[in-house]
């Protein structure tokens, strides 16, 4: 089996956790899943809560509490805005606008037309 890298275009390359108390989620998911939590520090000088299986981050914890328990799959795409434009004009809706992170990406949070919840993101590094 090989592994994709989280830049390959199509490939559900990170998760993200929301949820009403990240430190009860955390300890959660530390407890069931055995996964690390490492705090990664932005660009900004704030910290992002990144949970590592073997030496991969592979999603995170929004530090922005939310009502109810959430994961968001982010999907790699080439081009944010022009896959938004392809997904509204499938039936999708846009629930946060895109933007950009800086040093990780620009990504945007999406609505399919059946209720899904989803997010796409173009990596900084995939920049020509």
């Amino acid at each position: 089996m090989s592994i994709l890298e989280m830049t390959t275009v199509g490939n559900s390359g990170w998760i993200g956790h929301s949820g009403p108390d990240q430190a009860k989620a955390k300890a959660f998911y530390q407890e069931v899943l055995g996964w690390t939590i490492n705090d990664m520090p932005m660009q900004d000088g704030s910290s992002y809560s990144a949970a590592v299986v073997g030496e991969t981050a592979i999603g995170g914890f929004s530090p922005m509490p939310e009502d109810n328990g959430s994961w968001t799959i982010f999907f790699t795409v080439a081009d944010v805005d022009a896959s938004v434009a392809k997904a509204e004009a499938k039936g999708a809706r846009v629930v946060q606008s895109a933007m950009d992170m800086p040093g990780v990406g620009r990504m945007t949070t999406l609505m399919d037309p059946q209720g899904a919840r989803f997010a796409l993101i173009t990596y900084e590094s995939m920049a020509s």
